[in-house]
């Protein structure tokens, strides 16, 4: 633990103070946002289309299928595409971060940048961190959008709501407080699994085993820190907006 706290102590010290090298965040945001855009895009579309049909069916008994669109910009804004999208880009960056660090620690790749006076930290895990909470509000939003665009179609084409309708009801139901708070905990996550997973990659050892060993730690890790610090950040969500509970 308490290496642990030490590492994301220098981590963050390293993201606050110079010399931080700008063309190493930009590289890092490049991969993290713009390579996790196409997939980012198509799974908020599913699960809008998925949403969107669960959620009609059971409107379609109430005679309410005009919120269809409320219902899932809410859920999408609140919950689904800050959790999913985190998710998402945990399996592809996440593991990229931990895989790329291990094998230069196993390589002795870091032990060499130590003798050339670069800080590992500094140089490896600082932009890498910085980047993932920069770029994940953005993907957030990217995955609401989608998601409400093919809720929309589905709304429209299956359930035949009128267009006008079911872009009238969202403000009814979601609000500029409620994206905001699900791009709090999109900023959240992304320095979860991006310190998880430069973390396990940063202290690997064991050969091209400790390489695996350290990839699967931090995705798995990562996931079920995603999922409990989720539910505390709701919860304290919901005391914010409702002090009386």
């Amino acid at each position: 633990m308490s290496r642990a706290m030490h590492f994301m102590g220098q981590s963050l010290k390293q993201m606050v103070a110079p010399p931080l090298s700008f063309y190493l965040l930009l590289k890092q945001m490049e991969f993290v946002g713009n390579r996790s855009l196409g997939i980012i895009a198509f799974a908020g579309g599913i699960v809008g289309a998925v949403f969107g049909l669960q959620l009609g069916e059971i409107f379609r008994t109430f005679g309410a299928e005009s919120m269809i669109g409320a219902a899932a910009a809410f859920a999408l804004s609140k919950e689904l595409a800050p959790v999913v999208g985190s998710f998402l880009v945990t399996a592809r960056a996440g593991s990229a971060m931990a895989s790329e660090i291990a094998t230069m620690r196993i390589n002795e790749q870091i032990d060499a940048l130590k003798s050339m006076a670069i800080d590992p930290i500094g140089y490896l895990i600082s932009p890498r961190i910085l980047a993932s909470i920069i770029m994940m509000p953005f993907l957030t939003g990217v995955f609401i959008v989608s998601g409400i665009v093919v809720s929309f179609l589905v709304g429209v084409y299956v359930f035949d709501v009128d267009v006008g309708v079911f872009f009238d009801n969202i403000p009814w139901i979601v609000g500029p407080l409620d994206v905001r708070q699900g791009m709090e905990k999109s900023l959240v996550f992304g320095a979860i699994f991006s310190s998880v997973g430069c973390y396990c990659g940063f202290y690997a050892q064991g050969g091209a085993k400790g390489v695996g060993k350290a990839t699967t730690r931090a995705v798995v890790v990562s996931l079920v820190a995603i999922l409990v610090v989720d539910f505390f950040i709701s919860w304290l969500q919901l005391q914010g907006n409702n002090p009386t509970l």
